[in-house]
């Protein structure tokens, strides 16, 4: 943590991981040799811009996190316990109520992404640092399908591929407006599937920042072998890595 960091990195830990079929609940899986919210944890504790991070998990998880996943890994960053809501959204502005009022920035990102970098985490970020005419900067991947728009399960049409892009996190925003956001978003009862989504309501200018293609989210057992295959690549090495039994 350097002199310059200005900013709280919420990490959203609250998801059930029904789909995944994994007992003890996605973010204590093993992926290598960490828990996959450690693997999160650690790069975020390795970028100069952050000052601390809020884990939101479930009220009953805590624990748990703590004792496995956080505890035995020693971060240097200050690490804080936000509740999760019933819903994503509800948990992001749990975790931004956490925040410390001193940091302007707020770095959003998945729990079940562990294949995050410091790189991209502080390119997001340092976008945003450096251009003062955008509310946020979020990472992704320009979309390399064909994608089709369905109407009562017919094609109805297929928009230019040119213009999409997958959205990832993390996602990062001034906290400001941030804030103001989840506030128009609770009172007009609007749920995003992102939390760029409730920026952009308001007029926010959000630059996309080119992530990697592995950074995918773990959400069903499928998931779990392209993230074993994935961390082999990003160590270049032959080595056995440790894999948990998924039920299919």
């Amino acid at each position: 943590m350097g002199t310059k960091a200005l900013a709280s990195a919420i990490i959203l830990a609250g998801g059930s991981g029904t789909r995944f079929k994994h007992p003890g609940g996605k973010q204590t899986v093993i992926i290598g040799d960490k828990p996959m919210l450690t693997w999160s944890l650690k790069a975020f504790d390795d970028s100069q811009n952050i000052a601390e991070m809020i884990v939101v998990c479930p009220k009953d998880k805590q624990d748990e996190y703590v004792s496995v996943a956080i505890e035995p890994f020693q971060f240097k960053t200050p690490i804080k316990l936000a509740e999760a809501g019933t819903i994503r959204q509800e948990s992001a502005f749990h975790g931004l109520e956490a925040t410390a009022d001193d940091l302007p920035i707020v770095a959003i990102h998945d729990g079940a992404r562990p294949h995050i970098t410091t790189e991209t985490i502080d390119h997001a970020i340092n976008e945003l640092k450096g251009n003062y005419e955008i509310d946020g900067a979020i990472v992704g991947f320009p979309c390399i399908d064909t994608i089709k728009v369905l109407e009562n399960g017919l094609i109805a049409g297929t928009p230019d591929r040119s213009a999409l892009w997958t959205a990832h996190t993390p996602q990062v925003f001034r906290k400001a407006i941030y804030k103001e956001a989840h506030i128009a978003a609770l009172a007009d009862g609007f749920v995003g599937t992102d939390d760029s989504s409730l920026v952009e309501r308001l007029g926010g200018r959000i630059a996309a920042i080119n992530g990697t293609r592995n950074n995918i989210k773990l959400t069903i057992p499928e998931d779990y072998e392209l993230l074993i295959s994935s961390l082999r690549t990003m160590l270049k090495s032959s080595i056995t890595i440790e894999q948990e039994e998924v039920s299919e």
